[in-house]
């Protein structure tokens, strides 16, 4: 991230210089000591070797993405006979769109739909090199297994409905109330293998475990239940609790701004999960 540029405050209209507004430059002023100090931080976190491999990373992902879309035949409309006559193998006949946008723009639009779905991965893979400069090990789609009690993992789904059912009237829960209380049901008469998937596993050097299941930082409730679900398996066959093995539900970024603060709970499925008292 650069600096913002400086630029004169003075705005000239005509043959007029307004003069400066000493409020406007002291906000200003201060705005640059922010940018600077947000870039001291992250210049703390990612060193320039691990800048380095990032790019390079992504500039290779890009070139990929950009070369397939090149190669990529869009069809023409023609004629609505012609049109829906056609047979796509693919799946990716769009007869209403066709009919009113250009192959070029529809070109461009199944681009940045493709750059969205996939862009996930490269959170994974920027989040893993950054740790890996912090951590013993950082790993991707990390898979976990075990023996675990039917009648724990049973309670999982209790703890689910529970949170589906809830509302802002019902106290909150806390994670680690659903964990103990998950743990709690255990037995060793009824022990079933199972597996959970988490999208980046951190090793410390201490020996805590953590978890994360990156997603969109504007989920709706279905995400929010399907994350929360993964989390708690994860306890579940761990057999483990904070703060021995620590899973979060991760944000590449916020859209709202750099500062937690400004992230909107009460957006979609976010009003849902701030319920849950992490």
């Amino acid at each position: 991230m650069r600096p913002p540029r400086s630029v004169p405050i003075a705005t000239c209209i005509g043959r007029h210089t307004r003069r400066p507004n000493p409020q406007t430059t002291l906000r200003l002023s201060a705005s640059s000591v922010c940018t600077h100090k947000r870039e001291k931080i992250l210049m703390a976190v990612i060193d320039p070797i691990t800048q380095v491999k990032i790019k390079a990373y992504l500039e290779v992902f890009i070139d990929n993405l950009v070369t397939a879309y090149k190669q990529k035949s869009i069809r023409e409309f023609g004629s609505a006979g012609n049109y829906l006559a056609a047979v796509s193998p693919e799946g990716e006949l769009k007869p209403f769109h066709a009919s009113i946008i250009s192959p070029a723009i529809m070109r461009i639009n199944q681009f940045e739909r493709g750059l969205s779905t996939r862009l996930g991965t490269t959170f994974e893979e920027c989040a893993r090199l950054i740790a890996l400069n912090h951590h013993a090990d950082a790993q991707r789609s990390w898979d976990v297994r075990a023996e675990v009690s039917a009648a724990a993992w049973a309670e999982i789904e209790v703890q689910m409905a529970r949170l589906d059912r809830g509302s802002e009237k019902h106290p909150a829960v806390t994670v680690d109330e659903m964990i103990a209380t998950i743990h709690g049901k255990r037995r060793s008469d009824d022990l079933v293998n199972h597996i959970a998937r988490a999208d980046l596993y951190i090793k410390r050097h201490d020996g805590i475990e953590l978890f994360f299941e990156i997603k969109s930082p504007k989920p709706n409730k279905g995400q929010c239940l399907e994350v929360m679900q993964r989390i708690l398996r994860i306890y579940a066959i761990t057999g483990s609790a904070r703060p021995a093995v620590q899973a979060y539900y991760g944000m590449a970024y916020n859209p709202w701004g750099y500062d937690a603060s400004t992230y909107k709970w009460g957006s979609r499925g976010t009003t849902w999960i701030s319920r849950i008292r992490l």
